[in-house]
């Protein structure tokens, strides 16, 4: 524990000039006392770490020392990878080995370039979860991610409606979706993939057993395919549109967006007052109505019947609330 705190303060003044002894024990999380007896068993190692008092001192390399170690490990490199993802690599439980290789790449950089972490950080955050709603990510999740990233099966026991289920998987990748985790596996003895709710298991455990991926396994390319499956799959209704011009531009971001594609693209001439009638795939008609009373006016729902007279009656509410225009 205490070496790799002793590289990493190496590593830390390796790629700044100088470091106070307060900013060093909060990169290193130990007491600034701690911080002293680290820097002096550097010393005396042999690696030139020098103290400057005042108020404007601090800890500092001399003579434009440098370490060797910034190998990054395959672990490192992988999660070098996601570190533009800092809530996904977090919950997933990597966020000190993305840290350790962030570190390590800044160290072996130039000095005219060590500032290009701090300037990418300034320009780009991605933020995963959907508005208003409360990221938290699945307890088991950094189980099931270490299984992941060493290819190891996994017991998992899962929430299939109202009961359990045991299922032993080769768990392939995950996907970060909207705030929500699921993982693409491969059932143990099968040759299909599957698509599970990280927040669905109730017990994981990694077996001993690894098993050998699929190299030709393209987990973006499944995952878009599984994506447009399922938003296929829900959508079992149909709705039948008159849609004005403004409408026409408004519906993909309304309704769901495969659906609103697939209904323009079978649009018909306009009528003479510019109006066009679409046929709309819907999860139910009680979701459209909800979506479709974001178009307001530029939408006439023709059929079915019971939701044309749905938005009739809310539009005969909507009168007596705010009266005929005169």
């Amino acid at each position: 524990m205490r070496a790799a705190r002793l590289i990493k303060m190496v590593l830390l003044l390796q790629s700044r000039p100088t470091m106070t002894a307060s900013e060093l024990a909060r990169e290193l999380e130990v007491s600034e006392r701690t911080v002293t007896r680290d820097a002096q068993a550097l010393s005396e190692a042999g690696v030139p770490v020098y103290a400057e008092r005042g108020r404007a001192g601090g800890y500092r390399l001399v003579g434009g020392y440098r370490t060797r170690l910034t190998g990054l490990a395959r672990g490192e490199a992988e999660a070098l990878f996601l570190s533009g993802v800092p809530g996904a690599l977090r919950e997933m439980g990597l966020e000190d080995i993305a840290s350790a290789a962030r570190l390590k790449v800044s160290a072996a950089l130039l000095p005219s370039l060590r500032d290009a972490p701090r300037t990418a950080a300034q320009r780009f955050h991605l933020d995963a979860p959907a508005w208003f709603r409360e990221p938290a990510a699945p307890a088991l999740l950094p189980l099931v991610a270490d299984a992941v990233w060493d290819d190891r099966c996994v017991s998992a026991r899962y929430r299939r409606g109202e009961r359990e289920v045991v299922r032993e998987l080769e768990p392939y990748g995950l996907v970060l979706k909207a705030g929500v985790w699921y993982l693409c596996a491969r059932v143990g003895g099968a040759d299909t993939f599957r698509t599970y709710r990280i927040d669905r298991f109730v017990g994981v455990e990694i077996l001993k057993d690894r098993f050998f991926r699929d190299e030709d396994f393209d987990l973006p390319g499944f995952w878009g395919a599984q994506a447009e499956r399922f938003a296929q799959s829900i959508l079992r209704s149909e709705v039948v549109l008159r849609l004005s011009p403004a409408g026409v531009r408004e519906l993909p971001h309304a309704v769901d967006p495969v659906a609103a594609r697939d209904a323009l693209a079978e649009i018909a001439e306009p009528d003479a007052e510019g109006w066009v009638t679409v046929t709309l795939r819907v999860e139910s008609e009680e979701v459209a109505h909800t979506q479709l009373l974001a178009l307001g006016p530029e939408a006439e729902v023709l059929a079915p019947a019971p939701l044309r007279e749905r938005f009739a009656a809310g539009a005969a509410r909507l009168t007596a609330l705010y009266g005929s225009p005169e």
